[in-house]
C-alpha cells in the first residue's frame, strides 16, 4: 500500500527535509571481473538501473526528496520536460502517478515515433506536449508556460527543471554516498574513483557533496554527456554547495569532469560509446543505455587505455534501458 508519509529516519542528520521511500536499497554493488581484466584495473559496478521504479535509473533517489516536497505543498499536479526519450520524465510521472498527483510533460522537437520512453508515456496516459523547436532550451521556456496554463485554472502545479538538477533531488545521491561507503567498508575495497555520466549534473553534484558529507575517500569522476565542461564544473559546483547546505553539510571539493566523449552530439550515440557498452555487455552481462551510460563507459575505458587509471574504479550504472530500443536520432 502506497502512503503519502514520509519515511522517519534522518540518515542526513536533523536537517535532513522530508523523503518518501522510493529506492529499494542498498542497490547491487558486485565486482566486474571480465572487464577489470580487459582494462587492466579493478572495476566494480554500483547498480542504480536496479533502484525498483518502473525499469530503474539513478533518477529515482531524487524523487524521494522532490515528490515529498510536492505532497508537503499540496501540489495536484507535476510540470516538468526534457526530450521525448526521457527516462527522467518517465520516472517523475511514474512517481507522481503512483503518489496521485496528475504529471505533464514538455518535450523540445516535434514528436518522434511512439517508441522507448515515450511510448511509456503515452501508455500511462501522461499529457506530453512538443515545443516544436530542436533548442532543448525551449523546454524551459514551455515548463513555465504549461505551469501558468494549469495556475489559471486553479491547479497547484511542482514544477521541476530539465533532469529534475535542484539542490533537494541532488540529496539522492548524498544519501547514495553514504549507501555505497558502507558496501565499501563491507567488501573491503578502497576504490580510487566513482565514475558517472554527467549530464544535468543532479547526480554528480549530490556524490560530491555525499563524498564530503561521509569523509569518504574516493574522488568523483564525471563524463560530459550534454553540456561542456566547465558549464558542468559551474553547475555542479554551485548544486553541490546548495545540496551540502540544505544538510548542513561541510563544503563539497571541486568537480572532476572528464570531456572528449560526447561524440556526434547529446542523445546521438557515438562509436566509441557503442563499442564499450558491447564490451560491457559481452563481458558482464550488463547493459549500457547509449545516451548516458555508453559514453560515461568510453570515458572509463580511454583513460585506462591511456594509462591514466590506477586503483579499483566504481563505474555507477545509471539505468536508461528504455532507450536501447529506439531509433536513436538526437532525442534524449
Amino acid at each position: 500500500m502506497t502512503t503519502h508519509a514520509p519515511v522517519a529516519d534522518r540518515l542526513l542528520g536533523p536537517h535532513e527535509p522530508p523523503r518518501i521511500e522510493l529506492v529499494r536499497s542498498p542497490t547491487p554493488l558486485h565486482p566486474a571481473p571480465r572487464l577489470s581484466a580487459e582494462l587492466g584495473v579493478p572495476v566494480l559496478f554500483k547498480r542504480d538501473d536496479l533502484t525498483g521504479l518502473g525499469l530503474g535509473g539513478n533518477k529515482v533517489r531524487g524523487l524521494e526528496y522532490l515528490i515529498a516536497d510536492a505532497l508537503r505543498q499540496g501540489c495536484d499536479c507535476l510540470v516538468t520536460g526534457a526530450g521525448p526519450q526521457s527516462n527522467w520524465t518517465l520516472l517523475a510521472a511514474l512517481t507522481a502517478l503512483r503518489y496521485g498527483i496528475e504529471p505533464h510533460v514538455v518535450c523540445y522537437g516535434n514528436p518522434p515515433p511512439d517508441e522507448g520512453n515515450l511510448r511509456l508515456h503515452r501508455w500511462l496516459g501522461v499529457d506530453v506536449r512538443f515545443t516544436g523547436a530542436a533548442d532543448r532550451s525551449t523546454v524551459d521556456d514551455g515548463i513555465a508556460a504549461l505551469a501558468a496554463e494549469l495556475r489559471a485554472t486553479g491547479r497547484r502545479p511542482y514544477v521541476l527543471p530539465r533532469g529534475g538538477a535542484t539542490a533537494l533531488g541532488s540529496l539522492g545521491y548524498v544519501r547514495a554516498t553514504i549507501e555505497l561507503a558502507a558496501q565499501l567498508d563491507e567488501s573491503g575495497t578502497e576504490p580510487a574513483a566513482v565514475w558517472l555520466p554527467t549530464g544535468s549534473c543532479g547526480t554528480h553534484a549530490g556524490l560530491l557533496a555525499g563524498v564530503a558529507f561521509a569523509a569518504a575517500a574516493f574522488d568523483v569522476i564525471g563524463v560530459t554527456v550534454s553540456r561542456p565542461v566547465a558549464e558542468c564544473r559551474t553547475r555542479i559546483t554551485t548544486l553541490a554547495a546548495a545540496a551540502a547546505a540544505l544538510v548542513h553539510g561541510p563544503e563539497p571539493a571541486e568537480p572532476r569532469v572528464l570531456g572528449g566523449c560526447l561524440g556526434p552530439g547529446y542523445g546521438i550515440p557515438s562509436p566509441e560509446g557503442a563499442a564499450a557498452a558491447l564490451l560491457v555487455a559481452r563481458a558482464e552481462g550488463v547493459f549500457l543505455d547509449p545516451v548516458f551510460g555508453a559514453k560515461a563507459m568510453a570515458g572509463l575505458v580511454a583513460e585506462c587505455a591511456a594509462g591514466r587509471v590506477t586503483g579499483p574504479q566504481v563505474f555507477l550504472v545509471t539505468g536508461g534501458a528504455p532507450t536501447l530500443f529506439t531509433d536513436r536520432k538526437g532525442a534524449s
